[in-house]
């Protein structure tokens, strides 16, 4: 299994903990261990959360107001109570979220990408390389990546697509 924050290296620490019967787990390798929680002697599994999620510092007040689910709760547990508390507690989920997964916007499966989203992200992505490609002199790449962009345009917009 690959570690769950760089995706590249073994998973060879792993951590489950049941909350409420409901099973968590975790698996870093050692590299990300070590900086998530600055030591890798440490036998305590509440300082790897502690680091995971955060040091502290936000005061126990901060609560979700549909569900009364509080900040501190979330740290203690790794839960949270609705889909309004990661509105609320935005700015602290952050860092976590990049922590965990290296990043903090879903990008979503490969094989699901075919859909208007993913095809406008898609045409997006081949736009920029393709002006990088013409200011690099780079014209028969510019050329593949222009005739991908024509497909692309065609799904989104079908027979409402005028080609230049």
């Amino acid at each position: 299994m690959l570690c769950q924050r760089c995706k590249q290296k073994i998973a060879t620490i792993n951590f489950v903990e049941i909350i409420d019967g409901t099973k968590y787990e975790s698996h870093f390798c050692k590299d990300c261990y070590v900086e998530v929680t600055g030591d890798f002697t440490e036998n305590d599994g509440s300082v790897f959360w502690t680091n995971l999620y955060g040091d502290g510092g936000l005061e126990e007040s901060l609560a979700c107001p549909v569900c009364g689910t509080r900040y501190g709760d979330y740290r203690r547990t790794g839960l949270l109570g609705c889909a309004s508390c990661y509105d609320i507690f935005k700015e602290q989920l952050l860092p976590t979220i990049r922590n965990i997964h290296g990043k903090d916007t879903h990008i979503g499966t490969a094989a699901l990408n075919n859909d208007e989203y993913g095809l406008l992200r898609k045409l997006k992505s081949l736009q920029e390389k393709l002006e990088e490609a013409v200011k690099a002199r780079r014209y028969t790449e510019a050329n593949l990546l222009n005739k991908q962009i024509k497909d692309i345009n065609k799904k989104l917009y079908g027979e409402h697509y005028e080609d230049d």
